[in-house]
């Protein structure tokens, strides 16, 4: 048996993975055991998870693979610095401190790190080192349903490439074109997520959620800044932006050219202004993943297409792109962050390094995406009573329509159940869920329970025998990286008084006969759920429809704003307490709010720092 243990780190999000014989045994994020959000440090506790999960110490381990090559990613920032000079020193005085001491001579440090796993770790004669984007692109095509495809890799910045594409075909890949820094897809994005009063690196799924409520009438002043081309390709015109060189994303030129100065998230609250700067780089992001995806279809003819890098995780472009019908198929990395980036190391080792033969899953390989964490029902009992928590155990039918019933009552549910997800979204194992019929359920959950913008939507969960008569779209999504629209027999229309309505204030329109998912443009970011991705929680949706005739449920994830995906029992209480959730469903323990210690209550508006 050969074993591969993949690692990302040293930016944001911060990962491990292993890999036996190629199949993906275990993944899971730093941030998850850290309580960190986008923690970025070695992942030390994620590397333990993932060695005990797979029974293995690490001098067992055959080969370790880190997901990017840091000498080149020095060779892009020194050729930078030299390029902008004189601009940007005090950024470079910043930045060499930390390259001298720990990233310049990544293999040693990663090797005196290791060591602490396992003291019997000898040599680091089995420490690789991957191309990022590489590493990107395998995520992507090595655990998809296709034994042929291109694959579309946009983000920030790797070392030097910014935007790839690369064809794979069986256990080949290879990278035919790329972009370069600091010409940038992700960090365009990146850059109107600052100037909108939002974090980079975590707030860009913001700007993509507060878009509909705008329109794109920024559109002509955005292609001031990015030079298109008809085939997608672009340059961004670096006299409006600061980030190759300074400390912040854009400039006074920038500012010039909108009008305003950058949001102070501290004390300016969201204007229209915002939403329709927010509709406008959502459309250009649009129209250049539209069209890059139409000239590598032209060029490669291939008919298969997948996703990864950062911008894959925009599923409002992902759901134009399927929507065009460019392609026959398309897959997403649901881990399409740098968080995947340690499996596609691995991957990429395994199949392109060592030559292993690949067989196609008609599923995919990635086992639903819950590569993380478990608990059995004893570990769970034995973590509730340390904490003093009062539940009550059921037989797994009577929990099942106990919770359905709870649903249907509108009560916000906590969903601890099986492994953790492995990527950004909570896929029905780290989840909060509602009822989606309920006009007051988003805004609810947006402001008693996640503690965030009220403006933020909700994703249905629904079975995919199902999601044809609810929404415009019959391909599987069971990683929530796609947007289609309400099928417009669940449509309610807007009255000509209310399509007058501007901004936040269409939040409280009625748009359909699931109001909690629908967006106010009447879209919705889709999980298909199937008895064979997750057959507890089909259990759960099904009897929810046999109530209520709707095979549909809000999910997000289990967490509140600035705090990450909860990991453990004890993360999951505490997150149960410190919101007005009414049931945690954990294992087959049901915990009603009412019933616990209100001593145990926390204060969790100002537990995490706010992304």
């Amino acid at each position: 048996m050969n074993s591969i243990l993949g690692i990302s780190a040293f930016y944001h999000d911060s990962a491990a993975c292993i890999l036996k014989d190629g199949e993906i045994v275990a993944a899971a994020q730093e941030e998850r055991f850290t309580r960190k959000k986008h923690d970025p440090n070695y992942p030390h506790n994620a590397i333990e998870f993932v060695l005990n999960y797979a029974n293995l110490k690490l001098n067992e381990v055959d080969q370790i693979v880190f997901f990017e090559k840091p000498f080149l990613k020095f060779e892009r920032l020194l050729e930078t610095y030299v390029a902008f000079a004189p601009r940007g020193f005090v950024s470079f005085a910043k930045a060499m401190p930390l390259w001298i001491k720990e990233k310049l001579f990544q293999k040693n440090f990663l090797f005196n790190k290791l060591k602490e796993h396992d003291k019997n770790y000898k040599s680091d004669k089995n420490i690789f080192f991957s191309d990022h984007h590489l590493s990107h692109a395998a995520s992507a095509f090595f655990p998809s349903p296709f034994k042929e495809a291109v694959i579309l890799t946009a983000d920030g910045v790797g070392e030097w490439a910014t935007t790839t594409i690369a064809v794979g075909k069986d256990n080949h890949l290879e990278i035919k074109k790329e972009i370069h820094f600091p010409h940038s897809l992700g960090l365009l994005y990146s850059a109107f997520t600052y100037y909108t009063g939002f974090k980079v690196n975590s707030g860009e799924y913001k700007l993509m959620g507060l878009a509909p409520y705008g329109t794109p009438m920024y559109e002509d002043k955005i292609k001031q800044l990015i030079d298109i081309k008809d085939d997608g390709t672009f340059r961004l015109d670096q006299r409006y932006f600061n980030y190759a060189t300074g400390l912040t994303m854009t400039n006074r030129k920038f500012d010039v050219l909108f009008g305003q100065k950058p949001r102070n998230p501290q004390n300016e609250k969201i204007t229209q202004f915002h939403m329709d700067i927010a509709a406008s780089i959502q459309k250009v992001t649009e129209d250049i993943m539209i069209n890059l995806a139409k000239s590598i279809r032209n060029e490669f003819g291939i008919k298969n297409l997948c996703l990864a890098g950062g911008v894959a995780l925009n599923c409002v472009a992902n759901g134009k792109i399927l929507q065009k019908k460019i392609f026959d198929n398309i897959w997403i990395q649901p881990a399409a962050g740098d968080a995947g980036g340690s499996l596609g190391a691995a991957l990429a080792l395994w199949y392109i390094d060592q030559g292993n033969k690949r067989s196609v899953n008609p599923n995919d390989d990635m086992k639903g995406s819950y590569l993380g964490n478990e608990f059995n029902q004893d570990e769970i009992e034995k973590n509730l009573k340390s904490i003093g928590a009062n539940f009550e155990t059921f037989k797994y039918e009577e929990l099942i329509d106990k919770t359905a019933e709870f649903l249907s009552n509108e009560k916000a549910i906590g969903w601890f159940q099986g492994r953790m997800e492995f990527g950004p979204r909570a896929l029905g194992a780290r989840s909060i869920l509602g009822d989606p019929r309920s006009d007051k359920m988003q805004k609810n959950l947006n402001l008693k329970v996640k503690y965030r913008e009220s403006f933020r939507p909700f994703a249905p969960s629904v079975l995919r025998e199902d999601l044809s008569e609810w929404f415009d779209m019959n391909v599987d999504s069971p990683y929530m990286l796609l947007v289609a629209n309400i099928n417009s027999k669940k449509k309610m229309e807007m009255t000509s008084e209310q399509k007058k309505l501007f901004g936040i204030d269409k939040l409280n329109i009625k748009r359909s006969e699931i109001p909690a998912v629908t967006h106010v443009d009447y879209s919705a970011r889709i999980q298909t759920v199937t008895r064979n991705n997750n057959n507890r929680y089909y259990d759960l949706i099904s009897k929810f429809n046999e109530k209520t005739g709707c095979p549909v449920i809000v999910n997000t994830s289990f967490n509140v704003r600035g705090e990450p995906i909860v990991n453990t029992p004890t993360d999951a209480f505490n997150c149960f307490m410190g919101t007005e959730l009414d049931y945690l469903i954990i294992g087959n323990c049901i915990l009603d709010k009412k019933k616990q210690d209100q001593s145990l209550k926390k204060d969790y508006i100002t537990e995490f720092e706010l992304d």
